[in-house]
C-alpha cells in the first residue's frame, strides 16, 4: 500500500497578495516533487480594537491556519510581506500563540523556508527573511536557503536572495513577479519538498 503523500505547509500573510503569489508558486514547486502534497493556509488580521474578530472562515483564499497544521506536516515554507524589516503583526501573533508545539516538540527537526515582498527594492527584504528563521530555529527546524546553484541569484535585478525568496511588489503593488522571481519561489518549493522526502526516507 503507497503511504500517503507528505504535507508540506504554506504558511502566509498577505495583505494586497504579492505575498499570497509567492506562497502559491512555492506551493507549485512543493508539489512537483512526487510524494508532497501542499497545504496553504493564512492567518488573520491584527486588529489595533481589542475587541475586534476575524471570521472564523476567510472570506477568500487559504484557511486560516491552525496548531494541527505544524503538528501535521513535514516541512514548512514561512511567508509575511516586510514591516520595517520585520514579519508582519498578525505573523507574529500567530508563532507567539505556539508555545505548546513548542514544549512539545512538533516542529523540531522538520525542514523549513522563507519568503517575503516588500515595496521598495531595498525594503528590508533579507532582515524580514532573517527575523521570520528566529522561531523557527526555536522550534527546532532545520532552515534552509537558496543556493548560488541557481543562476538567478546573480542576475536577478527584482528579488531574490540566499535566504529565501522575495518579491520587489512596488510602492503601489502593481509589479508582477519576475521570470527570476519566479524561478527562484518554485526552486524554494522543491528544495524544501525534496529535502522532506529525504528527511522522512532516513
Amino acid at each position: 500500500m503507497k503511504p500517503p503523500n507528505l504535507i508540506i505547509l504554506v504558511l502566509f500573510y498577505s495583505r494586497h497578495g504579492a505575498t499570497r503569489q509567492l506562497a502559491e508558486l512555492i506551493a507549485q514547486g512543493v508539489e512537483s516533487v512526487p510524494g508532497c502534497d501542499a497545504r496553504l493556509r493564512t492567518v488573520p488580521a491584527v486588529s489595533t480594537v481589542a475587541e475586534a474578530t476575524a471570521p472564523e472562515v476567510p472570506a477568500h483564499g487559504a484557511p486560516y491556519v491552525e496548531l494541527e497544521d505544524l503538528q501535521q506536516c513535514a516541512g514548512l515554507a514561512l511567508g509575511s510581506p516586510t514591516r520595517f524589516g520585520n514579519m508582519a503583526a498578525a505573523m507574529k501573533y500567530f508563532w507567539d500563540g505556539t508555545a505548546s508545539d513548542w514544549l512539545a516538540g512538533s516542529l523540531a527537526g522538520k525542514p523549513a523556508c522563507v519568503f517575503t515582498s516588500t515595496g521598495s527594492l531595498h525594503g528590508g527584504q533579507e532582515a524580514t527573511l532573517l527575523s521570520m528563521m528566529i522561531p523557527l530555529f526555536h522550534h527546532g527546524m532545520l532552515v534552509m536557503g537558496l543556493p548560488y546553484t541557481h543562476p538567478e541569484l546573480m542576475t536577478t535585478t527584482t528579488g531574490g536572495s540566499p535566504y529565501g525568496a522575495t518579491h520587489w511588489s512596488g510602492i503601489d503593488g502593481d509589479k508582477a513577479i519576475s521570470e527570476d522571481e519566479k524561478r527562484l519561489a518554485l526552486a524554494l518549493g522543491r528544495r524544501l519538498a525534496g529535502n522532506a522526502v529525504k528527511l522522512a526516507e532516513s
